[in-house]
């Protein structure tokens, strides 16, 4: 069999990389038609606006193709910066303000993320089948795991699972091992298809394929079976309101700052106390809000992050007047504010769970500012959660539901207030979807002009509001019970594991001899 780099090798050699030879044009043609496909497919591998589903599962494969009949710098410094280049584009989609530190964290994603290919060139060679097989994809989950759990930036960008959400019963499966999972079947169907592209006519590579349509069969066939027969609960539901601060109100506090509009950026700067008048009025105009969300049966009422702001002063009144408010109205209140501390210079991104009794069940800080973007001192990382008569119900703020392992938490219901900006609102909260099957919880995530969602424990939709264009409340109908998922209780084993196996191989590889090329 003649390969694109212009090799010819036995149907029954193993599945290696062929050596790259500077031989034919045509080869080499090739060879870079699988990099220009690779590059153009993995523009809409991500969740974005543009994002397409298909081609999360076919970039690698071209991208892997290439590596694979490249010389090993040339054809890993391209595929980097195919890899940085995704990233860039992925931020020009959906408007991340470029600072210094947002820019090395793009830098850093594609860097990390072009791992997998570099340690398959290299290393793939000296291994046997199954482990040639296996390097990239446990290559490719670790490094996602990697990114998600000791990154900064969490799993805002990179997590294929993400790209996944049009296919919920394949995503049922991330109940089981965790988002990273997603990522080892879509690198394993590239080193499947790869290793039948390179020996289209061996029996070996008719049962790798059909091994791993097999598995692939088992978990979608698995997920629609749990989402058929094993319904998350609709009987017993609380009613959930969500509001914003109004933006006549908010316009009405930035011009008296002497700002055109709203600028999200001033937030943490101002003493609200400066524009006492505004600034009250935005307050009243939420506690108005949430008195009508009581009395249009809400149970549970959720602002959106950072939808009061007040002094260091101002805050007892503040929060004196939220306990009345819940008091009177028989409701579990969520209030999201921003502290001003004018000695630092910053605000506290805080939420406050009031109870139907007037009693402040927690104080909680954002654990994750955005590198870069926010200047909040974070949190301890703790996850309150208070026992209700509508189930366990815990709190996050925003970016920390980008941090799967902060999120297994205990509970029924997670609120989630967020403050996101148009072009990354709705590709934000249906991230936060896929925390809800992971560990088993009903989610609500209320968004400041982006948009706000709620999801049960499968990923199914329970009601949105596309907060850009809608700031009145908005309700919806929450199952007040959830589910103890594997993935809650034994965390994140399986990547753990593609962890070890990943550094098992490289060391194993390392140490071998390389097979001499055949000609």
């Amino acid at each position: 069999m003649t390969t694109d780099a212009g090799t010819r090798q036995p149907d029954s050699a193993d599945p290696a990389p062929e050596e790259p030879v500077s031989g034919t044009r045509a080869a080499d043609r090739r060879r870079y038609l699988w990099l220009v496909l690779g590059a153009a497919l993995s523009l809409f591998a991500v969740n974005g606006p543009w994002g397409i589903p298909l081609a999360a599962w076919l970039f690698s494969i071209f991208l892997l193709r290439f590596s694979r009949t490249s010389r090993p710098v040339a054809g890993i410094g391209l595929v980097w910066l195919v890899s940085v280049g995704t990233v860039l584009f992925w931020m020009w989609q959906v408007a991340v303000p470029l600072t210094g530190l947002v820019a090395l964290g793009g830098l850093a994603f594609g860097t990390v993320l072009a791992v997998p290919y570099l340690v398959d060139r290299l290393l793939a060679p000296r291994l046997g089948v199954a482990a040639g097989l296996l390097l990239f994809p446990m290559a490719l989950t670790a490094c996602e795991f990697l990114l998600g759990r000791f990154g900064p930036f969490g799993t805002a960008y990179g997590l294929l699972a993400d790209t996944q959400q049009s296919n919920p019963a394949l995503l049922q499966m991330i109940s089981l091992t965790g988002p990273y999972a997603i990522g080892f079947f879509i690198g394993a169907l590239a080193t499947a298809v790869n290793h039948a592209w390179q020996r289209p006519r061996s029996r070996r590579t008719a049962r790798v394929l059909a091994v791993y349509a097999a598995v692939l069969a088992v978990v979608i066939g698995g997920g629609s079976a749990r989402l058929a027969f094993f319904p998350a609960p609709t009987t017993q539901t609380v009613r959930i309101a969500g509001l914003n601060p109004s933006m006549v109100t908010l316009g009405a506090e930035m011009r008296a700052l002497g700002l055109p509009g709203f600028d999200p950026t001033a937030v943490p700067r101002f003493d609200p106390d400066t524009v006492r008048v505004e600034s009250t009025a935005v307050i009243d105009g939420l506690f108005d809000n949430t008195r009508r969300a009581a009395r249009a049966g809400a149970k549970i009422v959720v602002w959106s992050e950072n939808a009061a702001r007040v002094s260091a002063a101002g805050k007892p009144a503040f929060l004196s007047t939220a306990q009345t408010v819940a008091r009177q109205e028989r409701v579990y209140l969520l209030v999201a504010d921003n502290v001003h501390l004018p000695d630092p210079g910053y605000g506290l991104d805080e939420t406050h769970l009031i109870t139907p009794d007037g009693t402040i069940a927690w104080t909680y800080e954002k654990a994750h500012p955005i590198p870069g973007l926010e200047s909040y001192p974070p949190g301890d990382g703790v996850v309150p959660v208070v026992s209700t008569p509508y189930g366990r119900i815990a709190n996050v703020i925003c970016y920390d539901a980008d941090f799967p392992g902060m999120m297994h938490v205990n509970a029924d219901i997670v609120l989630v207030p967020g403050g996101d900006w148009p072009r990354f609102g709705r590709v934000h909260t249906e991230m936060s979807s896929l925390r809800a099957i992971e560990n088993g919880y009903s989610l609500v995530r209320q968004d400041f002009s982006g948009w706000s969602a709620g999801f049960d424990y499968q990923g199914r939709t329970l009601g949105t509001q596309d907060s850009t264009v809608d700031h009145d409340l908005w309700i919806l109908d929450v199952p007040t019970r959830g589910t103890a998922t594997t993935y809650r209780l034994v965390g994140d084993v399986f990547a753990w594991l593609c962890l070890a196996g990943t550094l098992a191989l490289i060391g194993f590889g390392a140490i071998v001899r390389r097979p001499a090329p055949r000609r």
